[in-house]
């Protein structure tokens, strides 16, 4: 399934440049029961240095809000290897205290990763994710802007709305510290 309209944030110039990008990479087949969302983030900085961060499966917490630290389980490949897996311990405050992650893809040539939680302590069922990197130049400049889009299972209790709310508010605080953080780079 693909988002409806555009994203906010986007020009419906980089909509109709990222149109192919989100029907490839951010299209999902969704079950009952799953809710899904594509955000954006337009970040002042060329693409190698914002790429340089989000490809990090390793340091998720350079620009994730609520992750206190990361570590790759041993045995499950290097931090750049598909299928590897890492243990990601939340900050306190969140429903939730740990994360089994594999990455699913990291495409460095096209600027594309993703990664599904495959288990530990927190609410987000079947959730995967994809991030895409991409560079926009016009008028003598340069900026980047990062899709990032997911699909996870309401938990019972909650409803769409309020399982997209908390997700999009997680989502939408990690790319703009991403964005900060880069632009400070840059």
């Amino acid at each position: 399934m693909a988002a409806e309209g555009i994203p906010h944030g986007l020009t419906r110039e980089e909509y109709a440049i990222l149109l192919p990008v989100i029907n490839e990479f951010h299209t999902y087949t969704m079950s009952s029961g799953q809710c899904f969302s594509l955000l954006s983030q337009r970040i002042q900085a060329p693409l190698d240095t914002v790429w340089s961060v989000v490809r990090r499966f390793d340091k998720p917490q350079t620009y994730k809000h609520f992750i206190k630290s990361c570590a790759i389980k041993p045995g499950s490949g290097s931090s750049t290897t598909v299928g590897c897996l890492r243990e990601v311990n939340v900050i306190s405050g969140l429903p939730a205290a740990t994360s089994t992650e594999k990455l699913d893809v990291l495409d460095d040539y096209r600027h594309v990763t993703g990664f599904s939680i495959i288990g530990g302590e927190h609410r987000l069922t079947n959730y995967t994710s994809v991030t895409t990197v991409n560079e926009f130049q016009k008028d003598g400049k340069i900026w980047t802007v990062v899709l990032e889009s997911y699909v996870v299972d309401v938990p019972e209790g909650n409803t769409v709305d309020d399982t997209r709310m908390f997700a999009d508010t997680v989502v939408r605080l990690n790319l703009q510290k991403l964005a900060s953080f880069t632009q400070g780079m840059a």
